[in-house]
């Protein structure tokens, strides 16, 4: 018998007891027609990535199974004739994996990267709540580059341009 990975997405709108037994009726399909499910997974409701059917969610199950092809066809057409079934995909593997599935994984292992982050920030302190300087957080006042000879531009201030030279400067732009 071949081994096959199957994944079902049912509707937002069905509770977590009702996946179960529609996971439970697939099953069912599977053993009647000759074929196993060798593990089960149930990976919660997740967000979809675009909606399907109006559903912005749904709850994921994967099987493995080790069917004849006949009884992964039956278990798909009652998937597609199931109004809860939103959608559904079985592949063919060489092999069932021992350990969890990625999906399973990855839920154990977010508590634990984010332990390992380190520390936010500087420690205040209880009374005065200031925090120490330490030289890495205190902004450094960047340096002004060094003038070279011949590339300087003397600056000076709108405040101190005689008048008398503003309005000649103005009639020569004028004319």
């Amino acid at each position: 018998m071949a081994l096959y990975e199957s994944v079902f997405i049912a509707r937002q709108d069905v509770s977590a007891t009702q996946v179960d037994s529609l996971t439970d009726s697939f099953e069912k399909i599977i053993s009647d027609n000759g074929g196993s499910v060798e593990r089960r997974e149930y990976w919660g409701l997740r967000t979809l990535a675009y909606r399907i059917k109006k559903n912005r969610k749904g709850h994921y199950v994967m099987f493995n199974l080790e069917a004849p092809s006949g009884a992964v066809q039956e278990m798909e057409r009652n998937m597609r004739l199931n109004e809860d079934i939103l959608r559904y995909m079985t592949i063919r593997i060489e092999k069932i994996r021992e350990e969890p599935s990625p999906i399973m994984q990855g839920k154990g292992d977010r508590d634990r990267d984010r332990a390992d982050r380190g520390s936010p920030g500087p420690k205040l302190d209880g009374d005065d709540q200031t925090a120490e300087a330490s030289p890495a957080i205190t902004a450094a006042k960047p340096e002004k580059p060094a003038e070279e000879p011949g590339n300087t531009i003397k600056e000076m201030p709108a405040a101190e341009i005689p008048l008398k030279e503003a309005a000649e400067e103005k009639k020569e732009t004028a004319e």
